[in-house]
């Protein structure tokens, strides 16, 4: 008699294809949210978590804050969908209006997009047609940072300074320089004297998303000087640190001479809405307009009514809360943690500022942590009840500007938890 052997039953096959994540080893349970409120995370596993990383930079003010939702509800019943191609509607002008009372600098035009990656896109190609009706179009070099985050759209993630499989998906990168920030600008000086007449666009993030490294105000200062020399666009991508994440509304304000343009996303709606916005200095604004050129973007979901209302409710929250006392207190709320962590073995310094900061983490060899390791850090702090963002030998944390000191004690002891549960394991070896 043959014995056939009884094979345990195939796993449950999810319909959800999970990013940026293997789909046979996706942990359902515990990473299948079913509800947010204030600054925790409710899953399927029954356990609430408390979220530091503002569920992607995005949700400054918190999860479900009410006003924000009501503004949202009351325009889906009064204009349930607008379009912006070749038309306009009230509520897009309200929030463009206010978007451009908010920066230091004076902008002239908002472009609403739906994501930072397809306003990175957007801010592309407005540089290079910028060029076109300047009689300049060899001007089609665009130059980012090594180790920065643009998004994942073919143009973004060209733009992206971080290994993203761009050879795996053919994405051309024959426009793209990419140039160190850490190096008192010897590789831009080099760039410029080379392909300076070239170069359309310098974009960078005033503080890195991947990584949470701050971009020296030296080398911002050197930047601003190559444009005026060379004369192209400066684009601040302001998608993770607008809206309070950094200071102020955006981080750029500080900068001794303002961007061409700014990049915002993620906390504009407080993460409500699939929202970007482009702010557009005159210089540019007023080449179009002495042209009569058409800008060819358009984005079907870009800038609708229940969109907007988000944007002008996040203002007025932002304002009600008074988010730079938030920011402020958050910020050193975030100082005080990473110092008491620092005392637990393989934690090493902090980079970033504001609420948008960083911890290195290192093997027991003093190299910096594999990216494996750090994952391995983020699952075992996220089974100790604390969700936060890994990064490049290090955890990254961006925590709602309402946290309380009770909401950073409860971070510290997961982190603590999952930190020395991650020693035991090996993590670290």
């Amino acid at each position: 008699m043959t014995v056939v052997p009884v094979l345990p039953a195939p796993r449950t096959q999810s319909p959800l294809w999970v990013p940026l994540v293997t789909q046979h080893s996706f942990d359902e349970a515990s990473y299948t949210a079913v509800s947010a409120d204030g600054v925790h995370v409710t899953f399927e596993d029954g356990r609430k978590r408390i979220c530091a990383k503002s569920g992607l930079w995005n949700t400054n003010l918190g999860y479900g804050n009410q006003q924000i939702a009501d503004s949202i509800a009351n325009e889906l019943r009064t204009a349930s969908y607008l379009p912006l191609f070749r038309s306009a509607h009230r509520k897009a002008a309200e929030a463009a209006g206010a978007l451009l009372t908010l920066p230091a600098h004076s902008f002239h035009r908002a472009v609403f997009s739906t994501s930072g990656g397809a306003a990175n896109d957007a801010a592309m190609k407005l540089a290079r047609h910028y060029f076109v009706l300047n009689a300049q179009p060899e001007r089609k070099l665009i130059v980012g940072l090594d180790g920065s985050y643009h998004g994942l759209t073919y143009g973004s993630q060209a733009l992206s300074g971080d290994e993203l499989g761009q050879a795996v998906y053919g994405v051309d990168r024959r426009n793209i320089r990419h140039i160190r920030f850490d190096d008192d600008g010897a590789e831009l000086n080099r760039l410029m004297l080379r392909e300076g007449h070239r170069v359309a666009a310098v974009i960078l993030e005033p503080v890195l998303g991947s990584g949470a490294e701050s971009v020296p105000d030296a080398f911002i200062e050197d930047v601003i000087k190559h444009r005026d020399q060379h004369g192209f666009l400066l684009v601040a991508d302001e998608v993770a640190t607008g809206f309070g994440r950094v200071n102020g509304w955006f981080a750029s304000d500080e900068w001794p001479q303002q961007p061409d343009i700014v990049v915002t996303s993620k906390g504009l709606t407080n993460g409500t809405s699939a929202c970007a916005a482009l702010l557009v200095a005159q210089r540019v604004t007023q080449r179009f307009d002495t042209t009569e050129a058409i800008f060819v973007h358009g984005e079907t979901q870009a800038g609708t009514p229940a969109t907007c209302a988000a944007i002008l409710s996040t203002i007025a929250e932002m304002k009600r809360l008074d988010h730079h006392t938030l920011n402020k207190q958050v910020a050193e709320g975030l100082g005080t943690l990473m110092e008491d962590l620092r005392r637990l073995p393989s934690v090493g310094n902090s980079t970033g500022r504001g609420c948008m900061r960083g911890l290195k983490l290192h093997s027991r060899n003093g190299l910096p942590l594999s990216s494996e390791g750090v994952l391995a850090v983020v699952r075992s702090i996220h089974q100790a009840g604390a969700i936060v963002q890994p990064g490049p030998g290090r955890i990254q944390l961006l925590p709602a500007l309402t946290y309380t000191e009770e909401n950073f004690e409860e971070l510290q002891a997961a982190m603590e938890a999952g930190l020395v549960k991650a020693h035991r394991d090996g993590v670290f070896e």
